[in-house]
Order: C-alpha cells, then sequence, then structure tokens
C-alpha cells in the first residue's frame, strides 16, 4: 500500500506540471469528487480548506453569522395589487381562455368553500376546511404542471383538485361521505383523493406526506420517467421532524420533487413569529443543498412562472426545488377553530380587501378587456347554482354499507374479520331501533 501511494503522488506530481486539474484512476474515484491543484495541499502555493461537509474557506476573524444582518431573500411577483404586469419579460403570455378558466376555478373553490362551511355550521356535515386567500397558490401552481406529475397535498390544496378536473359531486359525495365517495365514507371531509388524477389521498397528520413523497419522486428517478412529484405542505408542517427527514432525504438522493411551502401565517393559531426565528421556510433551502425561490402567493402569474421554471428543472438536472409561496390564511384553519381569539379582524379585513388573489387576477383580465362586470355578476351567479346542485344531491344520496368497513385492508378477509363483520351485522339488525339503518345502501 505505501507503495502504491509513493506511484500515485509520483503521478499526481506530473500531472500537475501540465494541468491544474487531475483525473485520478478509477479506484481512487470517490463517487463525482475529484482532485484539483488547489485541493491538494504538498501541491498548493498556499491552505485551501479541504473539508468534505462543507463548502467553506479558512478565516482569521472570530465572527458569528448574525440573522439581525440579513437582507432576507426577495418575494418573486409579476403582478402588482392593480392587476398590472410589473415587467414585459415575467408576462407568462397566457391567452385569455386560459387565463378565464384560472380565475373561474379559484371563484369556484371560494363558492364552494362558502357552501360547505355553511353546511358543517348547520351541522349537516362533521368538518370543513376553507381555501380563503390561498386560491391563488392552488391554481397557479397546478397550473403550470404536468397532468401526469404526482401530487401529495397537505389538506389545504382542493383547489389544485379542481384544477385537474375533480368534480363538484365527488368534492360533495367525499365531505358528505355517502355512497358515491370514492373513499367509502372512510375519511373525513376534505380528505380527497384520486388515483386517476394523480393525487394521493389526504393524511390528517401533519408533514406525513412529505418522506411519503421523497420516497415516490425516487422510484420516479429510478424508472427513468419524465415526471416529477410536487408535495404541498404548511409553514407549521415545515417545524415538524418529517419535514427535515424529507428535504435532505431529497436532497441527498437528487430526486426530482418540487417542495411547495403555503406559508400563510399562522400553524392553527401560532403566528409565524411565534413558530420560528429564521427567514421563513425559503431560507432553508440552500441549507439542504437545494435550488429555492420565494414568491407571491398571491399573484397567480408568479406561482405559475415559479413552478413552470421549478419543473423544468427538477426534471431536465432531476433535483429537488423548494418554492415558498407567501399568502394569508383569511378563513378559520377549521370548523374546529376561532381564529378571532388570535388575531384582529382589522388584519383579516386588510388581505381580504387589499390583497386577495382572486380580485388581483380579476383586476388583470379587466385591464385586458377579457372580462366585463355583466359577465362577473353572471358567472357567480351560474357557479353559485351549480355547486348547490350538486350539494343537494349529495346530501340525499344514501351512505356506504357498514359493511364496507371490513374491506380493503386485505386482499382477502381473515376470520376474524369475517366474525366481526357477522357480530356487527347480527347486532344491528337486532337493535334498529336505535340504528337508523334506512339511510345506508343495502
Amino acid at each position: 500500500m505505501a507503495a502504491v501511494r509513493l506511484i500515485s503522488k509520483l503521478a499526481l506530481g506530473k500531472a500537475l506540471q501540465s494541468s491544474s486539474r487531475v483525473v485520478l484512476p478509477r479506484s481512487l474515484q470517490f463517487r463525482s469528487f475529484s482532485y484539483t491543484a488547489s485541493r491538494l495541499q504538498e501541491y498548493a502555493p498556499e491552505e485551501k480548506a479541504q473539508f468534505p461537509g462543507a463548502k467553506t474557506e479558512y478565516t482569521e476573524k472570530l465572527e458569528f453569522i448574525r440573522p439581525d444582518i440579513y437582507d432576507g431573500i426577495p418575494t418573486y411577483r409579476v403582478l402588482n395589487k392593480n392587476g398590472e404586469i410589473i415587467e414585459a419579460e415575467n408576462d407568462p403570455n397566457l391567452d385569455k381562455d386560459f387565463v378565464i378558466k384560472m380565475y373561474k376555478a379559484m371563484t369556484q373553490l371560494n363558492t364552494m368553500d362558502k357552501i360547505l362551511y355553511e353546511s358543517q355550521r348547520q351541522g349537516r356535515i362533521s368538518f370543513y376546511m376553507t381555501n380563503f386567500g390561498e386560491e391563488g397558490t392552488h391554481v397557479g401552481s397546478a397550473a403550470a404542471l404536468d397532468a401526469k406529475d404526482l401530487i401529495w397535498g397537505q389538506y389545504r390544496e382542493a383547489g389544485v383538485l379542481m384544477w385537474r378536473g375533480f368534480p363538484l359531486e365527488q368534492f360533495m359525495a367525499q365531505c358528505y361521505g355517502n355512497a358515491d365517495d370514492i373513499g367509502k365514507g372512510r375519511q373525513m371531509p376534505v380528505h380527497y383523493g384520486s388515483r386517476d388524477l394523480n393525487f394521493v389521498t389526504i393524511s390528517s397528520t401533519l408533514a406525513t406526506q412529505m418522506p411519503q413523497a421523497v420516497g415516490s419522486a425516487y422510484a420516479i428517478k429510478r424508472r427513468g420517467q419524465d415526471n416529477c412529484v410536487v408535495c404541498y405542505f404548511g409553514d407549521g408542517a415545515a417545524s415538524e421532524g418529517d419535514a427535515h427527514a424529507a428535504l435532505n432525504f431529497s436532497a441527498t438522493l437528487d430526486a426530482p420533487i418540487i417542495f411547495f411551502c403555503r406559508n400563510n401565517g399562522y400553524a392553527i393559531s401560532t403566528p409565524t413569529y411565534e413558530q420560528y426565528r429564521g427567514d421563513g421556510i425559503a431560507a432553508r433551502g440552500p441549507g439542504y443543498g437545494m435550488a429555492t425561490i420565494r414568491v407571491d402567493g398571491n399573484d397567480a402569474f408568479a406561482v405559475f412562472n415559479a413552478m413552470k421554471a421549478a419543473r423544468r428543472i427538477c426534471i431536465n438536472e432531476s433535483r429537488p426545488i423548494l418554492v415558498e409561496a407567501m399568502t394569508y390564511r383569511i378563513g378559520h384553519h377549521s370548523t374546529s377553530d376561532d381564529s378571532s381569539a388570535y388575531r384582529s379582524v382589522d388584519e383579516v379585513n386588510y388581505w381580504d380587501k387589499q390583497d386577495h388573489p382572486i380580485s388581483r387576477l380579476r383586476k388583470y383580465m379587466l385591464l385586458q378587456g377579457w372580462w366585463t362586470t355583466e359577465e362577473e355578476k353572471a358567472w357567480m351567479k351560474e357557479t353559485r347554482r351549480n355547486v348547490m346542485h350538486k350539494f343537494q344531491e349529495a346530501e340525499k344520496t344514501l351512505k356506504p354499507r357498514p359493511r364496507e368497513l371490513f374491506f380493503d385492508v386485505y386482499d382477502e378477509p381473515s376470520v376474524r374479520l369475517q366474525r366481526q363483520l357477522e357480530e356487527m351485522e347480527d347486532f344491528v339488525e337486532r337493535h334498529q331501533d336505535v340504528y337508523p339503518v334506512d339511510i345506508y345502501t343495502k
């Protein structure tokens, strides 16, 4: 071994005389690391830091990096609050029909939220989560993706699924847990999913989707497919351990995944200033070695441009991307929350009236002459009628058979499960006076 080391040094010394870059024999190469003249101290005129775990230089100053002198990552935008393109070179140049489709998806989501929120308040469904104020992050991002890209959502991405074509009747069926629900009524409301639309079913547990999404992205990479994974999460989920595991896992494996963070200012009742001390979520990206961008989430065009570019990098370079969309959660966290206990009405009204993603896109359409006040009134009336029609149909539809609880876990139900099923059906049959069997399908 000593002879091998001596020969290697002699060979390196000769090579360095003619070239600043040395290609080692395969036996001496380690992954993508290659030696250069500047990295070999015995041949370099001065010392250079060569630690394998960081990109660094030596310094003689005892100095700590302080967050209070850090300017922060800028927020990319295309439209100002008046709906005007700020710089022509950033105009996505989307045609009239495409922009109107985006606008209709955002407003239909808003209308559906209002009706289902009131439905829960009236005791018709058990739970609901609105998307008020975040419609631009949903539709702007979804519109930039390919239909074959796999989506892992958190629980506030209904607009992504709506853009992909998930019908109103399925949204309603899921929230009502009726017999038309793809999930057969087993999930709590707003936990949507669709195999046909490449949208993985929502899980309640915060951030659980993040490492799972990385695993699926790595599988896509191994198969050599030309699509990517998009993982949505909130600023609150970013505080979970699963978030760290997912981000680091994706970076070290160069997985083709876009992490899309909806930073809406609150993790349920915890404001961001109590949740973390750093510069948002985007500041963490470089620390993981990930290309990162912060975008105005209330600007649908900015989100569209950012996601389009992120997807291109993700697929062409097979590497993860972190996108932080700055927005504001206008509604309560859920129907189990009362946000008036921890934020003022004035604060909410500002974002609702002064900086709403729907109104910003509408102003753009009006400036282009693509939309009129009359069309606005007609569309709002039409979409409310459509949502109410599907709402009423879902409410009348019977619930799935109770026996469905025992299937779809195992390929064949075990003897124990079969016995439990028989016991349940026998018990319900003997106590029909206390079980509303007439609301279930036979």
